[in-house]
This record gives C-alpha cells, sequence and structure tokens, in this order.
C-alpha cells in the first residue's frame, strides 16, 4: 500500500495532467494506478493538497490547486486573487460588519480561500457556500473598505 506522500503525488500528476471533474472520478482514477482509497481519505487528501473545484472556462468543474499549490499572501496571493475575481464574483453587498459575495456555480469556494490566504486586515474571516461568500468583517468602516475592493473586480 503507498503511504500519503506517495498517494498525493499521483493526486498531483492526475489533477496536473487532465481535468478532473469529481472526487468519484479521481477515485477510479487512482484506482487504475493500483491506489484504491477511501471517500473520507481522497476528501483529507484534497484538503490536505488544497485542491479546490473551480469552474473552467466552459462552464464546467474540476479540481485545480488553491492558489497556485498553497503560497499565500504577498504578490502572488494577490495576483491569483486579482485573476479569479473577475471570472467568479458576480455581486457583492454589505450589511453592518458583513459583506455577501454572489459568484458563479462553484465560484465561493475558490474566492473564500483566496481571501482567506490573503488575510485582509479588514477580514476576519469567510464562510462559502456553492456560489456565495459571506465576509465577516472586524468593523463597520473595514466592510466599506472591501467592498470596495470587491467591487473593482466586478464585470460592468
Amino acid at each position: 500500500m503507498a503511504d500519503k506522500n506517495d498517494r498525493h503525488h499521483v493526486i498531483r500528476e492526475i489533477v496536473t495532467a487532465r481535468p478532473v471533474a469529481s472526487q468519484e472520478e479521481l477515485r477510479k482514477q487512482l484506482l487504475r494506478r493500483g491506489l484504491d482509497v477511501t471517500q473520507s481519505t481522497l476528501s483529507r487528501d484534497l484538503r490536505e493538497l488544497r485542491l479546490a473545484r473551480i469552474p473552467d472556462d466552459h462552464g464546467h468543474v474540476r479540481y485545480a490547486f488553491s492558489m497556485e499549490h498553497g503560497a499565500s499572501g504577498g504578490d502572488e496571493g494577490l495576483r491569483q486573487l486579482e485573476s479569479m475575481l473577475p471570472q467568479l464574483l458576480t455581486k457583492v453587498e454589505g450589511v453592518q460588519a458583513l459583506v455577501v459575495a454572489r459568484t458563479i456555480k462553484s465560484g465561493a469556494q475558490p474566492v473564500a480561500e483566496a481571501l482567506d490566504q490573503l488575510d485582509w486586515p479588514d477580514i476576519a474571516g469567510t464562510i462559502a457556500g456553492d456560489d456565495t461568500v459571506l465576509i465577516i468583517c472586524r468593523s463597520t468602516p473595514g466592510r466599506e473598505r472591501v467592498l470596495r475592493r470587491l467591487k473593482a473586480y466586478l464585470r460592468t
């Protein structure tokens, strides 16, 4: 039986080589390579590898590395966020110290992950659904700063 590092290496190879849309599809690809994993193990591996399902240019979803293999913050993180937000973000609005960000279908997880990684000082945390991200801000003035930053990414 392969250890976790070997399994992670194979998962990286698979998702880099071809689009993989679901855990079941990935599990079958692993099985073809002699790795029989449970759904819970695969879920844990995906989380540890920072793989997220993101929409592609054709409206399908695929697994991709969040924040370019886990790079956090800084210029690389900002570039990742800037390239992703205009593609995924559809609407933002604020209520008290909260921001509700609407995304295309399956876009909320990568947006929340990017915001969490960037560690903006005005953001205490995020909660993501399928097409909605709840952004918890530290203050009402902070919410206004976050709204301004996010609105700059909206397609008009």
